[in-house]
C-alpha cells in the first residue's frame, strides 16, 4: 500500500532536516511531502537538501495550516496514495510512532486514527491555559460526536484512501483545523479512533498560538466547530 507523510511547515528551518532524517531512517516504504507554507526562512531549501525521499511543494503565500494540509491531501488523492500520515515539522511527532498509527488504521479497519497524548498516564504536559483549552475542546467535540475523543488538537493522524479523497475536497480552511476536522469527519460517517502515542516537546521555532492569541484561537475554533456541527452532511 502506498503511504505518504504530509508535513505542513512554516518557518521550521531549525528542525525540518532532523524531522526528514528521522523519517528516512524508518524501514518503511513511504513518500515524504513537505508543504512549505510561504516560509520566510530557509525551510524549503533545507527540506530539499535533506532526505532522499522528500518532495517539497512551495505555496506562494502563507495559507495557514488548513490550506497547507489540504494541499497535501490534494496531492495524495491525485497520486493515488492509500494512506496519508499528517506529521508536524517542529520535531514534536516521533517517526518511531508512525507504525503505531498504521497498525491501528489497518487492524481496527477505521478511516482515521488520531495519535493521542492523553491515553497514557504521565504523558503530555503543558501550561494550565493550554490544558484548559484542550479540555474544553474535548467536551465540545464529545457533545457534537456523542462519544468521547480525548485529543482533538493532535495533528499526528493517519488517514485511509476514503478520508484522503474527502479531505482533499473539504478540509477546514481555518488556521487551527484539527478539532473542526474531527467533527466534519464524524458528521459525514467516517470512523475515527485514538491510539496512544508518545510526543516530544517542540524542538525549535515558535508556536503559532501565543498566549495573546489563545482566546482568539479558542473563539474561532469553537465557532467553526458549531458551524460544522449544524451544517448539512456533504453530498
Amino acid at each position: 500500500m502506498k503511504c505518504i507523510i504530509i508535513i505542513p511547515a512554516y518557518n521550521e528551518s531549525d528542525t525540518i532536516n532532523a524531522v526528514i532524517d528521522s523519517l528516512d531512517d524508518l524501514a518503511l516504504e513511504l513518500d515524504i511531502l513537505v508543504i512549505n507554507d510561504g516560509s520566510e526562512d530557509d525551510t524549503a531549501g533545507r527540506a530539499r537538501a535533506a532526505g532522499s525521499r522528500a518532495g517539497v511543494i512551495d505555496l506562494a503565500c502563507n495559507l495557514g495550516i488548513g490550506g497547507a494540509v489540504q494541499t497535501g491531501f490534494i496531492y495524495a488523492a491525485r497520486h493515488n496514495f492509500d494512506i496519508a500520515v499528517k506529521f508536524d515539522g517542529d520535531g514534536q511527532h516521533l517517526a518511531s510512532e508512525i507504525e503505531v498509527l498504521l497498525q491501528a488504521l489497518q487492524v481496527k479497519e477505521v478511516d482515521v486514527v488520531i495519535g493521542s497524548r492523553f491515553l497514557k498516564d504521565g504523558g503530555f504536559r503543558s501550561t494550565f491555559s493550554r490544558r484548559f483549552g484542550i479540555r474544553l475542546l474535548e467536551l465540545v467535540n464529545s457533545f457534537c460526536l456523542g462519544r468521547r475523543l480525548r485529543d482533538n488538537t493532535s495533528g499526528f493522524r493517519a488517514y485511509n484512501r476514503r478520508a484522503i479523497e474527502f479531505l482533499a475536497e473539504n478540509y477546514p480552511a481555518i488556521d487551527y483545523p484539527e478539532p473542526e476536522e474531527v467533527v466534519l469527519l464524524a458528521r459525514n460517517g467516517f470512523n475515527i479512533v485514538e491510539t496512544a502515542v508518545a510526543m516530544a516537546p517542540r524542538q525549535g521555532g515558535n508556536s503559532s498560538i501565543s498566549p495573546g492569541r489563545s482566546l482568539h484561537y479558542m473563539a474561532k475554533v469553537l465557532l467553526a466547530i458549531l458551524m460544522t456541527h449544524l451544517r448539512p452532511v456533504v453530498k
